[in-house]
């Protein structure tokens, strides 16, 4: 596995020099914690995001996320990142959400018709979480082939987003990919997702590579 996604790493910085790390694998500056998940920085430069289990939480796991956003906020571009998440955990990668989660965090807001995945896109993370959206798909527009997740290890995703395309690989391999939904934003900031109180997630080798045209 490892191999594997030293090749993916190569390819896709084979594409273009311009690579920018978006996680200093430091501390969380250039990002913004949304919600009441845990986000800190392992030692070795792990992004690590949980739950406090002691607190009782909302039932309905679509209004009762965390996320982790960037600051910033970009058009076209190449992501490139490795996650891990535990047995039946739900995590994803939100693109070009104007809201940032404010409407999947519990409260008066909270509106599961306006999570990130109805206002911009969102790139499923899933390790066995009951949803016929696997892993690296555009969530509910287009379901992943399935058969290149690594259970219960590392993988990584390269996103490719530009203005009328969306196109994601899972350890190397094209699993989804979506023309874009017309009204959707073409330029926001990048999301991490904490999806419920049992899941826990982690990150790391965030890398962007914005396209100039």
């Amino acid at each position: 596995m490892r191999g594997l996604l030293c090749v993916v790493l190569l390819v896709g910085q084979a594409a273009g020099a311009d690579w920018t790390a978006l996680f200093n694998g430091k501390n969380l500056d250039g990002w913004e914690v949304i919600g009441d998940g845990i986000w800190t920085v392992m030692r070795d430069g792990t992004l690590l995001a949980q739950r406090d289990l002691k607190i009782k939480y909302e039932p309905k796991p679509e209004v009762n996320q965390s996320w982790l956003y960037t600051k910033q906020e970009f058009g076209e571009f190449d992501l490139q990142l490795e996650w891990w998440t535990r047995r039946g955990g739900n995590s994803g990668v939100s693109l070009r959400d104007p809201s940032r989660g404010r409407f999947s965090i519990a409260g008066p807001q909270a509106d599961r018709n306006k999570t990130p995945s109805h206002l911009g896109y969102e790139i499923q993370i899933s390790n066995g979480y009951r949803d016929k959206y696997p892993s690296g798909s555009v969530y509910l527009f287009d379901a992943a082939k399935t058969g290149f997740q690594q259970d219960d290890d590392w993988n990584s995703f390269q996103i490719e987003v530009r203005d009328s395309m969306i196109k994601v690989s899972l350890n190397g391999h094209v699993v989804s990919q979506y023309a874009g939904a017309p009204g959707r934003p073409i330029k926001g900031p990048i999301g991490l997702q904490l999806h419920d109180q049992t899941s826990v997630v982690m990150f790391r080798n965030i890398k962007i590579h914005e396209i100039k045209r």
